[in-house]
């Protein structure tokens, strides 16, 4: 006999996709505890979440294994590419410390980001081609950060290291959770004590400046860590609160305010402008990222945050690979307030700065769209393509603008 999930819900007249997902199974213990009684409000987070599930799920996992077992490209290619990179090595040495500092005075932060790609690198490893020297690896670094760190400070880029970091660190313990040298609840522990509060007070308070002052990263990277952190707890209301605040956050990392200006039919395609784009392009292609990591976490649990809006995201991805191609793209003047004040400024061009640069961005938005959607993809193509096969932290130098992403989507999506 079938039962129907309490989370089915409708949005435009079509049951979601987690809705349809849902309905097979992990509900017994949500409905014993009367989760009917909240379970119809469409956008609520899943009866039970998807393990793993955040940047890759378990179909990800086997196709990238049977693939490169085989030695089909372009996996291979991305797999030769990780295992060249020092920090899969199942010999690196983490370098925990209590408290990790970005901006102002004593930074030390590269120690966290190197030590979450050495994490990440070791678990894809070991999940792909079973190495245990690598799984023990990913544990021991996971293990001393959770036991170890309890502070992330510094000045307002304190905001940036608790976001992205936390999505990141999220990720690497996701795919190490059922590991059994890996301490789950240790890490579970420290993520909702040392990074969600610091994401919720940014997504909240925005460090007490103008609600526009802050580019969309910034919000992006919290709500990224929210969401991430939600799924790695089981949290439904962390999850949600990410899904929300990307819906109709008053920031500008919510969909509306990342992508403030639509444009139809240029050379055939729908194209949108970034938050960014004119700020510079080495920001503008990490928002790709960014908003890119919470989509398909979303994704993997049920949401289609990709195509909300009209796939508003997706003419935005389009505009900025097109611009990053050397091709010419519309730009409205962006005005908005600064400060506490909110004292306007205004960028009437579209920022050349670091135009081109290459950042593991592209494959997760080209096999999304373009292979799980068999949409015309053009400009998104072009880019992940030109870029292929991608790396990951450690390949794009040495500063942390190369750990903005975790990478690797070339062995991971390709499709």
């Amino acid at each position: 006999m079938s039962r129907t999930s309490p989370h089915t819900h409708h949005e435009g007249g079509r049951v979601s996709r987690r809705g349809l997902l849902k309905t097979a199974g992990g509900l017994t213990a949500a409905l014993a505890v009367g989760a009917t009684a909240t379970a119809t409000t469409a956008g609520a987070a899943p009866a039970a979440f998807t393990h793993p599930g955040m940047l890759h799920n378990a179909g990800d996992i086997n196709r990238a294994k049977v693939r490169v077992a085989a030695g089909d490209d372009p996996w291979l290619s991305g797999w030769n590419r990780l295992t060249a990179n020092s920090h899969s090595q199942s010999t690196w040495t983490n370098r925990a410390t209590a408290t990790i500092i970005r901006g102002g005075t004593g930074e030390n932060y590269p120690q966290l980001y190197n030590d979450i790609a050495a994490a990440y690198q070791n678990a894809l490893r070991w999940k792909v081609a079973g190495t245990e020297a690598n799984a023990q690896c990913a544990a021991n670094i996971l293990n001393a950060w959770s036991r170890t760190l309890t502070t992330v400070t510094g000045n307002a880029d304190r905001f940036l290291a608790a976001g992205i970091y936390g999505w990141q660190f999220a990720n690497a313990c996701e795919l190490m959770r059922d590991h059994p040298a890996f301490d789950l609840a240790a890490a579970q522990d420290m993520m909702v004590r040392v990074f969600y509060p610091l994401n919720n007070q940014f997504l909240t308070g925005h460090n007490d400046a103008c609600i526009t002052n802050y580019w969309a990263n910034w919000d992006l990277c919290n709500m990224a860590s929210v969401m991430a952190i939600g799924i790695l707890t089981d949290n439904a209301a962390k999850y949600d609160q990410a899904v929300t605040y990307f819906k109709s956050g008053a920031g500008n990392g919510s969909i509306q305010h990342a992508v403030p200006f639509l444009y139809g039919n240029v050379d055939g395609y729908d194209l949108g402008q970034w938050q960014e784009s004119g700020r510079d392009q080495g920001h503008t292609v990490m928002g790709m990222g960014q908003m890119g990591a919470l989509c398909e976490m979303a994704w993997n649990q049920g949401d289609d945050l990709y195509s909300y809006d009209g796939r508003r995201f997706m003419k935005a991805a389009q505009y900025v690979a097109k611009y990053n191609l050397n091709l010419d793209v519309p730009f409205t003047t962006y005005t908005w307030g600064t400060g506490q004040s909110c004292a306007q400024q205004s960028q009437t061009v579209i920022g050349s700065a670091s135009r081109g640069q290459v950042r593991p961005v592209w494959a997760m938005l080209h096999y999304h769209y373009g292979r799980r959607l068999l949409l015309d993809d053009e400009y998104i193509a072009q880019m992940c393509f030109s870029v292929a096969p991608e790396g990951g932290g450690g390949d794009y130098g040495t500063t942390s603008g190369g750990f903005d992403q975790l990478g690797f989507g070339t062995l991971m999506y390709a499709k």
